[in-house]
């Protein structure tokens, strides 16, 4: 069973964030490379390499939710939400190879320093780029969060690197202006590249998780706390619960033991109750299958049925609240 309250809106929000991102992105990147450009300095040159990847990752994000948004069809009978998770693993080693530019960069700069120029206005510039950069990237992590749009987070994240980024470059650039030392210039900028190149990891480390369909710890504590609240003695128990993310969009099965005595009919509805209890707690949009089980004899034990014409040993009365750690294994 499926929800299709997807919500037209959301998809409006996500589109407009990221053209939002593109926009600002390239006239920041504008901005630093102008910075470079009257500094001559290697750190700020790194902050700049690193906003050309803000601007073509926003743009690949951008596309990623357009082709998200696809309806399933017989290619794609999940859709095509898996392509964010794309994105986000080709946002981190876009990142990682700015890091590698930058020290490339960077570390000759260390042999051969260069007198850096107009100091006060460079850091002018960069503290201005940073104050944005810090509201946009709150903005986009929010809306991601709202929505559920990893791109949306990831690009969200990716600011907030890169002001980080810049803050590190400006500390940089006020030793090099205190101290008279050049080697501060390029040593900000190896600073820069090792902290984005963790960033960079976390973030394809997180989209192969998600392609891969690591377990959700989280979500998959929510199912169990979902069937415990509203658990009935008809079901005996549950097993190999599983999810799958697609986009902004959770898959989710698994096996429900119902008496033996069930007929089809009565099963299917004690199916269906069950998915539209889900589908209506969850805040995802999300589709849910449960295959219906008949009991077996080593489950007596647990059956809350007071009256039983098949069992082959003492029932409970006591309910056993179910763990996520034992409804995600086959029986």
């Amino acid at each position: 069973m499926t929800n299709d309250n997807t919500e037209i809106s959301s998809q409006t929000i996500r589109f407009r964030a990221m053209i939002l991102a593109i926009s600002v992105g390239g006239l920041l990147m504008t901005v630093k490379f102008v910075a470079y450009y009257l500094t001559d300095s290697t750190a700020i040159l790194s902050d700049a390499l690193e906003s050309i990847i803000n601007v073509v990752a926003s743009g690949f994000a951008l596309y990623s939710i357009y082709v998200s948004n696809q309806p399933p069809d017989p290619s794609h009978p999940y859709g095509h939400g898996k392509i964010e998770y794309f994105s986000v693993g080709f946002e981190g080693a876009l990142i990682i190879l700015a890091a590698v530019v930058i020290l490339y960069k960077a570390i000759p700069a260390f042999f051969y320093p260069r007198m850096l120029a107009q100091l006060g206005l460079g850091i002018f510039l960069l503290l201005g780029t940073s104050a944005v950069n810090l509201a946009l990237g709150l903005f986009l992590i929010r809306t991601g969060g709202r929505t559920r749009s990893m791109p949306l987070e990831a690009d969200g994240k990716h600011l907030l690197t890169d002001v980080y980024t810049s803050v590190g470059v400006v500390g940089g650039l006020v030793l090099v202006k205190l101290t008279g030392w050049q080697g501060w210039d390029p040593l900000a900028a190896c600073a820069v590249a090792i902290n984005i190149i963790f960033t960079g990891w976390r973030l394809v480390k997180e989209s192969f998780g998600r392609l891969m369909d690591e377990a959700d710890p989280e979500l998959l504590g929510r199912i169990v706390d979902i069937l415990n609240k509203n658990r009935r003695s008809d079901w005996i128990d549950i097993h190999q619960l599983r999810t799958r993310h697609y986009g902004n969009k959770v898959h989710l099965d698994f096996h429900l033991v119902v008496p033996r005595s069930f007929g089809l009919p009565e099963a299917h509805v004690e199916a269906e109750e069950i998915e539209m209890m889900i589908l209506n707690t969850l805040d995802e949009v999300a589709e849910v299958i449960v295959h219906v089980d008949p009991c077996e004899d080593p489950l007596c034990e647990r059956c809350l049925q007071a009256q039983c014409q098949d069992r082959s040993q003492a029932g409970t009365t006591t309910v056993k609240s179910w763990r996520v750690e034992e409804v995600v294994m086959k029986r």
